[in-house]
């Protein structure tokens, strides 16, 4: 009888340790892809005083724009930029980059092409729609951060 407890006990451990009916697999999103600039978020902090944050809703133009994260190391900006007088929105020249992201650290180390010094950023949020992007600007103030997230929305340019 005791061998059967045992047996029991055993084949009970295994059963609720091995098993699982839940799906603990999280499709962990890509970074790779056509991505749509909606707003940004720009956060000053000066030291010992509170962060102070402006909210930069795009225009119709401006949402024009798209980043486009081609492969694991380069990518395209294209920025489209209100017109100065009425007509129509302006393009801007592509702004070609590479790039390093650390899935692990959420850390982005952009290099600007025809800028001398790469930028970083942090990825905030990231899944199939939705890409939040902050990147920290350097000041000339060493007691000022400020910080610019970007808010993407994922397109795809099949159906653009």
């Amino acid at each position: 009888m005791k061998k059967l407890a045992l047996l029991f006990s055993g084949l009970s451990l295994l059963v609720a340790s091995g098993c699982s009916t839940s799906n603990d697999f999280v499709q962990e999103s890509t970074i790779i892809g056509l991505w749509q600039p909606l707003k940004e978020v720009v956060t000053v902090v000066k030291i010992d005083e509170q962060p102070v944050s402006d909210v930069i809703t795009y225009t119709d133009c401006q949402k024009m724009s798209r980043w486009w994260f081609s492969n694991e190391t380069t990518g395209k900006r294209i920025d489209v930029k209100d017109p100065a007088v009425p007509g129509p929105c302006d393009i801007q020249p592509d702004s070609n980059f590479t790039y390093s992201y650390d899935k692990e650290s959420k850390a982005v180390v952009m290099k600007v092409q025809g800028v001398v010094e790469p930028v970083s950023a942090k990825v905030v949020t990231l899944d199939e729609k939705t890409l939040n992007l902050a990147v920290r600007e350097e000041t000339q103030d060493p007691t000022v951060f400020k910080t610019r997230t970007y808010t993407f929305r994922r397109v795809d340019a099949q159906h653009e």
